[in-house]
């Protein structure tokens, strides 16, 4: 091939070595995808130990997804320069050194910096996990493969708040990093001597333009989403409509630029994957489950916490039953969709998906059991949806278009968990009857506009093609 690097990895023993590198990835990336969220229980005692303000605490999660959104657009260029055991060396000695920076952070300004490096490291990963499960995995087992990649996504965030909240109860806040970093080295040295993956790499040249259009795009985006919902509480420091403004104008832009640049593949994100029908429909029905999925994960502590009044442990616990429910359907699901394709189960998901937020519409203010009923069915509605739809949405794809397909799945996730939290929080404020704090009557209408927009997801769901036309 003219202009590549045929970077080829020792060949192994494919069952073997396929298993090996598989559960080395899926196992780091739980690790790096559960610290996104085990801050959120901790943020009250960082504001008393480091004395700062909850707006400024709140960017230690804030600060750590905007790094997530700028990186993850590259990692298309990455995987297609570098072989998977680089990347892997270079995403988990990043994840390693941030986990340590925070861990002896003195302040506040330490421990943001060590944040802002474990999300450089953990962007890379997703990416990295969806493209070696499509290089080495047969297209006959795809389907159960990405199911165990799916306890992954669903349980480590669900899992987070509740181990934050068993480290806290009883050591410093210091102890989340310290428990992590030995697990994080060990996963480091393993990959490095262990993850052989058969790749070609291409000598591709980065475009440095559009590494700092995409940042201004991405990061304009997600902040300016994730301040409607601070600004409907009164906690945004900028008027929301400025970054949107700018993340949109840039992000016309960098689609721009990167369609005149993949005529002479040369793009840093190639924008080729949404010429094929079946990526498409999937990735519009992923955002719209990410975006109920990030929506309940947000109203449901808000809505324990501040109207019953719940602690942050119990809170962790309640939603701890719907992420082991996606964890334990993934490979179930997975295995039945290598059977029958994707359509017979994500119009039923997207069904149960529905139900169960028209359900937690009416259940908000009842017992607080049939809410964490209701939020078991949503996430057994959103396991049977996720598995089908990433592996269709790759399926679709040439292999040449696979790091570019997962770094756009990656990168829309983040997108739309943005977008899901600050409409549903924004909602919430708005309708409330106590004047803007959170109430039940907010969180009921809040649920009310997801009930709504799910319809969006069955009607979508109807477009997906059956298993003999997706093959075609």
């Amino acid at each position: 091939m003219s202009g590549t690097n045929v970077g080829l990895e020792k060949p192994a023993a494919p069952v073997t070595r396929v298993g090996l590198a598989i559960g080395l990835l899926v196992g780091s990336a739980f690790v790096m995808i559960l610290n996104e969220t085990i801050m959120s229980v901790a943020l009250p005692v960082l504001i008393a130990d480091l004395q700062i303000s909850a707006s400024t605490a709140q960017w230690l999660t804030s600060g750590f997804l905007l790094t997530m959104a700028v990186v993850i657009p590259v990692t298309g260029f990455l995987l297609q320069r570098f072989t998977p055991r680089q990347v892997f060396v270079a995403s988990m000695t990043l994840f390693s050194l941030g986990t340590l920076i925070a861990g002896l952070a003195p302040g506040f300004e330490v421990l943001l910096t060590g944040r802002i490096v474990q999300a450089v490291g953990t962007a890379v990963m997703v990416p990295l996990l969806f493209t070696t499960v499509m290089t080495l995995v047969p297209a006959e087992r795809r389907g159960s493969t990405m199911g165990t990649i799916s306890i992954v996504i669903a349980v480590a965030p669900a899992v987070g708040p509740t181990i934050s909240g068993l480290i806290l109860s009883a050591l410093d806040w210091r102890w989340m990093f310290w428990i992590v970093l030995p697990i994080a080295l060990v996963a480091l040295v393993a990959g490095a001597s262990l993850l052989q993956v058969p790749v070609e790499t291409r000598k591709v040249p980065l475009d440095v333009p559009s590494v700092l259009i995409s940042a201004i795009a991405f990061s304009g985006l997600v902040y300016g989403l994730s301040a409607i919902g601070e600004a409907a509480r009164g906690g945004a420091a900028v008027p929301p409509w400025i970054p949107i403004v700018i993340g949109a104008v840039a992000m016309v832009v960098f689609v721009a630029r990167q369609r005149r640049l993949q005529r002479d593949d040369r793009a840093l994100l190639d924008l080729r994957p949404f010429a094929h029908r079946s990526f498409v429909v999937s990735v519009v029905l992923v955002v719209l489950s990410m975006m109920a999925l990030f929506g309940a994960l947000i109203l449901l502590p808000l809505y324990l916490q501040e109207v019953l009044g719940t602690d942050p442990f119990v809170t962790g616990l309640v939603v701890l039953p719907g992420g082991l429910v996606m964890g334990l359907l993934g490979p179930v699901v997975g295995r039945t969709y290598d059977r029958i394709g994707a359509r017979p189960l994500v119009i039923p998901g997207a069904v149960v998906l529905s139900a169960a937020l028209w359900l937690l519409t009416a259940l908000v203010g009842g017992p607080l059991w049939t809410v964490v009923a209701a939020h078991v069915v949503l996430s057994a509605g959103i396991a049977v949806m996720l598995t089908p739809l990433m592996t269709d949405a790759l399926s679709a794809l040439p292999t040449t278009l696979y790091s570019h397909g997962s770094a756009i799945i990656t990168t829309l996730q983040q997108v739309a968990g943005a977008a899901g939290t600050a409409l549903f929080v924004t909602v919430m404020t708005l309708a409330s009857a106590s004047g803007g704090a959170i109430d039940a009557a907010g969180v009921r209408v809040a649920f009310l506009t997801a009930a709504v927009i799910s319809l969006l997801a069955i009607g979508t769901s109807l477009l997906v093609a059956p298993r003999k036309a997706a093959v075609e």
